[in-house]
């Protein structure tokens, strides 16, 4: 599974809160983390202050406080969790995948299922209740959809057409129906 991952797998960049005016670069790849940092000052003494970078290996950054402190600072705790799992060998795979992949899998999944994953993160609330997900369900379970379905869908949107009763289905068709003869 490994072989699946990117060369770099993760990236962020900062300013140093305020009132620095610092800017910082973390890169975390397969061997090692990379803190980058440039002095901005107006201070004469930081004025001639080159950038600077910093290398460990994953083990190392897992055995350096410090830096771990400052990442803490500078990133926040959450970004500092995550590069710490990185480098501890978690990675979270599911999260990597493409959207269009991701949403050919949820279309499988019963609606309590798709429900529950829209509370995952923002990511899977998008995908869950996004017209590209529904359409695939409704494309799945209703079998035959003609061009007049698919148009009033795309009006109403497909998650909403999937929730409509046969009923009023039918009403709002021949709603649409009347207006385009008139």
């Amino acid at each position: 599974m490994a072989s699946l991952l990117p060369d770099i797998l993760f990236e962020v960049r900062a300013q140093a809160p305020a009132p620095s005016k610092d800017f910082y670069q973390l890169l975390v790849n397969r061997t090692e983390v990379v803190f980058r940092w440039w002095k901005i000052s107006l201070r004469s003494e930081f004025r001639e202050a080159r950038p600077g970078e910093f290398k460990e290996s994953h083990d190392d950054f897992l055995d350096d406080p410090s830096l771990q402190i400052q990442i803490a600072y500078i990133f926040g705790p959450g970004t500092l969790d995550h590069i710490l799992n990185l480098c501890q060998g978690k990675f979270d795979f599911l999260a990597r995948l493409p959207d269009p992949l991701l949403l050919c899998i949820v279309a499988y999944l019963d609606l309590e299922d798709i429900s529950r994953l829209a509370q995952v993160s923002h990511r899977f609330e998008r995908l869950c209740n996004s017209d590209d997900l529904w359409e695939m369900i409704v494309q799945n379970l209703c079998g035959q959809i003609t061009e007049e379905m698919t148009k009033l869908a795309r009006e109403i949107g497909w998650k909403q057409f999937f929730f409509t009763n046969k009923l009023q289905l039918q009403l709002q068709l021949r709603r649409r129906r009347q207006k385009e003869e008139d």
